[in-house]
């Protein structure tokens, strides 16, 4: 009987709104706790998208109402804000939610239980996507990939001996692994060694100082933005200028309001373009937040969320009558070359559920994130 009414809600969730002058679709974000300056940041930046989107009169004629749950970045939460955006506020979708190990606990539940789509969640694995999951699409570029488009950076700019540092926990290893298979494959005579450090640590002291044995010509960081910046503070306390890689979770402003002058010359990778680009489509971020979210920074995690709403609303917007879990995982399925300017333009089908695999280069100058070039596809991993 639960498994029935389960089902049932499901069925409803799929066929709610697709009649109504609303496109219902919720999220789980971690507003509270130790990472809620990225789901603070990521929802206010999609707030600002849907708000501008519907002062315009909405997605062909259809107002967005987003309803945004706390998870606190908690996977048994999470699971709890799935049942209530699905059978109770029978939402048609799950867009720009964020963390990897809160929707694999949701899964069961949204994705083959009810079969309402999770859609351009910020997190995720390779195996996510390989072989494609139904009603899962993502627009978030894997975190392996940009481990391999810094170790390819690293390597064109002439290093021949790389140092990865980074945290010890298996996810950070898995992405940390990924830079010496890439490194070699472009040059065979570099060398590349990892690094371990303990998880949230705030001394690097001893790491710098083994850093400094190791003699590395370039270091790769596998890091949170806090444990980044000590690393750089450190770094320079003691002395050891080298060139610094990142990947997109350092490209954040805490990391130099963190690191301070520490930071400059720092090169990571992004999923968007740098906020403090002149790009029309960036300024255009950067007016929506002044005027719908006045007090929020219009930073990397906000435009994060600004990208994923404004993909969700352009792919949205090409569903022919009602709008139903259904006909968005049939829209998605048929989405190519969506473009929403800040970052890559992303091409989904039946069989690659994954919008793409760009990144964009930045570099710390005089103290902010600036883009280099333009968005570009690492090389392939084997």
């Amino acid at each position: 009987m639960a498994l029935t009414a389960s089902a049932c809600a499901g069925q409803d969730s799929a066929s709610a709104g697709g009649n109504s002058s609303e496109i219902h679709i919720g999220a789980w974000l971690p507003l509270t706790g130790s990472t809620a300056t990225y789901g603070v940041a990521e929802k206010a930046g999609a707030d600002a998208y849907f708000k501008m989107v519907n002062a315009q009169g909405g997605v062909n004629g259809r107002k967005i109402d987003w309803t945004v749950k706390d998870n606190a970045a908690d996977p048994q939460q999470t699971v709890q804000i799935a049942r209530e955006l699905v059978g109770q506020d029978k939402v048609v979708a799950i867009v720009n939610a964020n963390g990897t190990s809160q929707a694999e606990a949701a899964f069961p539940f949204v994705l083959t239980q009810s079969k309402v789509p999770v859609l351009n969640e910020v997190g995720g694995a390779e195996n996510w996507y390989k072989p494609p999951r139904a009603g899962l699409f993502g627009t978030q570029t894997l975190y392996e990939d940009q481990a391999a488009a810094v170790a390819a950076w690293a390597v064109q700019d002439g290093a021949k001996k790389i140092l990865v540092v980074h945290s010890d926990p298996a996810a950070f290893v898995n992405v940390a692994e990924q830079v010496a298979p890439v490194a070699k494959k472009l040059d065979p005579s570099v060398e590349v060694d990892r690094l371990p450090v303990k998880y949230q640590t705030t001394d690097y002291t001893p790491v710098i100082s083994k850093v400094k044995s190791a003699k590395p010509q370039a270091v790769v960081l596998i890091l949170t933005s806090p444990e980044a910046a000590a690393f750089l503070k450190e770094a320079k306390l003691q002395g050891l200028s080298l060139p610094t890689y990142a990947y997109a979770p350092v490209a954040a402003e805490s990391t130099i309001a963190l690191a301070k002058d520490a930071a400059e010359g720092l090169k990571a990778v992004q999923l968007v373009k740098a906020p403090s680009d002149d790009d029309p489509a960036v300024q255009e971020f950067r007016t929506a937040m002044a005027k719908y979210e006045p007090g929020q920074t219009a930073g990397f995690l906000a435009l994060w969320g600004w990208s994923n709403a404004k993909v969700f609303a352009e792919i949205a917007k090409t569903v022919q009558g009602p709008v139903t879990a259904q006909s968005l995982t049939a829209a998605y399925q048929k989405a190519a070359r969506v473009d929403p300017g800040v970052s890559p333009v992303m091409s989904f089908s039946a069989s690659n559920h994954l919008g793409t695999r760009s990144v964009q280069k930045v570099v710390v100058k005089n103290g902010v994130w600036t883009s280099v070039g333009d968005f570009y596809t690492p090389p392939a991993r084997d």
